[in-house]
């Protein structure tokens, strides 16, 4: 019996994260109007933040964000997850080339349970990749408060070919 592996997947190269990144805040251009930022990228998933500012209200009494900046922010988040481990999937190509994958991502199906109303300073958005195949990769998504507790959950679908 072989005993379960211990590898850890390799890290991702500086330049394939700074190009990621730049991809993903400043070239997604609705990521700017949300304010959405990566603060983390593993094999697996992804972290970001979303600072509240006036344009996010969607309730002006309670000074709750939008259910549409949640929703297309975990949507976002979905997104870069599995742009990770499409990432993760390719390292033997040069981080151009993986880069290059994302071309054709895209939502196919999501799903957003709002938990709690979204008040707060800040809002940490957490992706994980439940299952990555050769068409479709499915994704699972947290939208957290300043506090850390739960505010909304997100399931999505995204075609990868």
């Amino acid at each position: 019996m072989t005993p379960p592996s211990t590898a850890h997947p390799p890290a991702f190269e500086p330049e394939f994260v700074a190009a990621l990144t730049q991809l993903f805040e400043e070239k997604i251009v609705f990521n700017q109007v949300l304010g959405l930022k990566v603060t983390e990228l593993r094999a697996d998933g992804a972290t970001g933040r979303i600072a509240m500012r006036p344009e996010l209200v969607g309730h002006f009494a309670y000074n709750r964000i939008h259910g549409g900046a949640i929703s297309a922010g975990l949507d976002a988040m979905g997104g870069l997850a599995v742009m990770a481990a499409l990432g993760t999937k390719h390292m033997d190509e040069a981080p151009e080339q993986r880069l290059h994958r994302f071309s054709r991502l895209g939502t196919i199906d999501l799903r957003i349970d709002y938990l709690r109303p979204g008040v707060g300073s800040h809002f940490e958005l957490h992706a994980h990749v439940l299952r990555l195949g050769s068409r479709v990769a499915s994704t699972r998504m947290e939208f957290l408060g300043p506090d850390g507790r739960l505010m909304a959950t997100g399931a999505g679908a995204y075609i990868v070919s």
